[in-house]
């Protein structure tokens, strides 16, 4: 089975989990709404597929040119062309184009020696959800709690240590902070590989691809030896991600959570003689996370085209990076099928986030 259908197939079987449960525990507006983003998913994909399919005929350069290179003949890239379906009517192209999407038939790249769009996906979708997933981990626990302390603790030391902190991460550029990291921890220390996803050697001992996801697939095969590898590669990247999401994080938390603290049923929690903590960091807390959750979904759905520098920088083999240069090659069925994913991606997480919110405040109605 293909790693991305396995992927897929997984992230649909916990998405049924999740969806059942919604409906186990949802109200009647609650489900309907669930149903209803369901349904508008297909024609969401399709708009956004068909725009990139349009935009990619109208801009100039020509992906026969860019595979062929300058060598190519006159008559070897009009053969070549014919192959491709690219002489024909416009209309026919986008007929095919639609069969392709709705069968997830991305085709074969134009530039890259004639491989299917699929297997690609195989390798680089896995490699950017083990980078994307624990930097938004990292993110939020070194963002929330800290600025939760922060809304806390306002005015004080703590406080404006934080704030200063939120400020500084955020204005750093990823791509600069990425590059003193590796300076420090990789070439003067020496404490951290300095770019790739696994050591080459250590990657041959790994027998099985079932997922393409380095650190689960050496634990599902239990080989100890590559996971502690995989997630030594990792450390770099994720801590640079993390560290560049997680002001954001602070700041609106701190923000949210002081104007929770000053809500009625707070004064009554403490004046029942609740613990304080429990007061802020769980009553408070839970009831400033729906701006957090929004902000959440929104930067997941940016770092899986986004991280673009990251995967530069630590030479890591995602989804932004095999975007670009499907760009750069006007390369149709790669950048076709990078942005259908993105599409299927993004829809799934805006209605987890959304169904989350009836859970975390359930004055919110559909």
């Amino acid at each position: 089975m293909s790693p991305l259908l396995l992927i897929c197939g997984s992230s649909g079987l916990v998405g049924l989990v999740l969806l059942t449960i919604a409906f186990a525990r949802g109200s009647q507006p609650l489900r309907r709404y669930i149903l209803t983003r369901l349904a508008l998913t297909v024609p969401m994909v399709l708009i956004l597929a068909s725009l990139v399919f349009f935009v990619l005929r109208v801009l100039p350069g020509d992906p026969v040119t860019s595979s062929l290179g300058p060598r190519g003949t006159e008559e070897l890239r009009e053969r070549l062309r014919q192959e491709l379906g690219l002489k024909d009517p416009l209309y026919v192209q986008y007929g095919r184009f639609l069969v392709d999407v709705l069968t997830l038939d991305f085709g074969t790249s134009l530039v890259g020696g004639k491989r299917p769009v699929i297997d690609d996906l195989s390798e680089r979708l896995p490699a950017t959800l083990e980078l994307v997933v624990p930097s938004m981990a990292f993110a939020l626990l070194i963002g929330v709690l800290p600025g939760a302390v922060a809304g806390h603790l306002r005015k004080r030391p703590v406080d404006y240590a934080l704030r200063l902190y939120s400020i500084v991460v955020y204005s750093i550029p990823v791509f600069w902070l990425g590059l003193i990291l590796q300076l420090i921890f990789s070439v003067r220390l020496d404490l951290t590989p300095i770019s790739g996803r696994m050591d080459p050697q250590i990657r041959l001992t790994l027998t099985h691809n079932y997922t393409n996801i380095r650190t689960l697939d050496a634990l599902l095969t239990g080989n100890w030896m590559a996971f502690r590898d995989a997630l030594h590669h990792l450390v770099l990247p994720v801590t640079t991600l993390g560290l560049a999401l997680s002001g954001v994080f602070v700041r609106l938390t701190r923000i949210n959570l002081i104007e929770v603290l000053q809500e009625d049923f707070i004064t009554a929690a403490r004046a029942r003689g609740i613990w304080e903590r429990v007061v802020v960091y769980v009553h408070g807390l839970k009831n400033a996370l729906i701006p957090i959750v929004t902000l959440i979904g929104l930067q997941f759905a940016i770092l899986l085209a986004g991280a673009i520098l990251t995967e530069t920088v630590f030479s890591w083999p995602g989804m932004a990076q095999f975007l670009v240069d499907g760009i750069r090659d006007r390369d149709y069925p790669v950048v076709q099928g990078v942005i259908v994913m993105f599409a299927l991606f993004v829809s799934l997480i805006s209605l987890a986030v959304d169904i989350l919110y009836a859970f975390l405040d359930p004055r919110i109605r559909y």
